[in-house]
């Protein structure tokens, strides 16, 4: 009993906390008919901070980390990225209604992590008195870029796919990808990938791990991106929730699909994070705590880099779809089974 209150009061403190509060504002000011709107340079200026200080923060902590002790973890947290999305793919795609693009958008957004739900899970393990490894918010961007990587590389492929599919651009595809007839080849994915890379979300992210990385940037990060996080976080949200609630009608038409994806995936996602981190466990000595973290990462869908990287670049996916799951569901039941991943742990692993 004494568990599942305190489950409850966790999940009820979060929807209390700016994160949810302000998304769940935007909504009723959008159903309220609302014309309160965030300018687009405002709005572009926001994500752009608040990806600078995501890839700062993983970048410093990465540096100060031991590289042996963080190799085994980080390539697993990568790997979990990449293989939730290829399941969220699988998945998803093969659902009447949904489109390739939400679909993917959907699968990255799961795939990616959520800075709230790892904070709240680190807090849980403080109060339990379970140690973790100092470095593990440094696994953050592996799994997180990896997964963002990997669904919006893919959701393009699909795009042009269909593009060069099309009979009656049959021929001018032809020419495009190399005059070969196979309208789809690995010049075209390059392509695709480089795009990627260079598109301004995932560019303000990486850029932000490299600085915190090779340059000393603590004390603008530590007197300027710090202290604005939360602010622009909120700002952001409110903005998020307003654009969930004005496309939520198309979601109604699939809306069975996601309830079902949303209520299952956190726990087959935890599952993949924390059988990694056993296996890091046995190869490393991998502490417990830093096995339930992993699991909590993978569990978690992204609050803070995914929506708005997706929004940039993969602007025809629907927001309702991906955002509206993952908030409405997939954050707090990911919040709900971090006491599982911790019991699981005790179980499991000596000491």
């Amino acid at each position: 009993m004494e568990i599942i209150v305190e489950i409850l009061t966790t999940i009820l403190s979060q929807f209390q906390k700016p994160t949810l509060a302000f998304l769940i504002g935007g909504m009723l000011l959008a159903a309220l008919g609302s014309r309160l709107e965030v300018p687009e340079p405002v709005y572009k200026l926001v994500v752009l901070l608040l990806l600078m200080k995501v890839g700062l923060g993983a970048g410093i902590a990465v540096r100060g980390a031991n590289l042996m002790e963080l190799a085994v973890p980080a390539l697993g947290a990568t790997i979990a990225g990449i293989v939730i999305v290829l399941i969220g793919r699988a998945i998803l795609l093969r659902q009447q209604g949904v489109s390739p693009m939400d679909g993917m958008a959907t699968a990255g957004l799961f795939g990616a992590v959520s800075a709230s739900t790892l904070a709240a899970a680190m807090g849980m393990l403080d109060a339990e008195g379970m140690a973790y490894e100092g470095f593990i918010g440094a696994l953050y961007p592996f799994m997180d870029v990896a997964a963002l990587l990997t669904a919006i590389t893919l959701a393009r492929m699909s795009a042009a796919r269909s593009i060069v599919s099309a009979p009656e651009e049959a021929g001018t595809a032809t020419m495009t990808m190399g005059g070969n007839g196979s309208g789809f080849n690995g010049t075209l994915v390059k392509d695709i990938l480089v795009d990627t890379l260079k598109s301004p979300a995932i560019s303000a992210l990486l850029l932000g791990l490299a600085l915190g990385l090779f340059a000393r940037p603590e004390t603008v990060y530590a007197s300027f991106y710090e202290p604005l996080f939360h602010g622009l976080l909120s700002l952001l949200m409110l903005v998020m929730g307003m654009e969930a609630w004005a496309r939520l009608a198309d979601l109604r038409k699939v809306a069975h699909v996601y309830i079902l994806y949303g209520i299952l995936a956190p726990f087959v996602h935890g599952a993949i994070g924390f059988a990694i981190g056993m296996a890091a466990n046995h190869f490393t000595g991998f502490s417990a705590g830093g096995v339930v973290l992993l699991a909590v990462m993978a569990s978690s869908s992204s609050d803070v880099s995914g929506p708005p990287t997706l929004r940039a670049a993969l602007p025809e996916a629907n927001s309702s779809s991906y955002i509206g799951t993952s908030t409405a569901l997939g954050t707090p039941i990911a919040i709900l089974s971090i006491p599982l991943w911790m019991a699981l742990a005790e179980a499991l692993i000596a000491g």
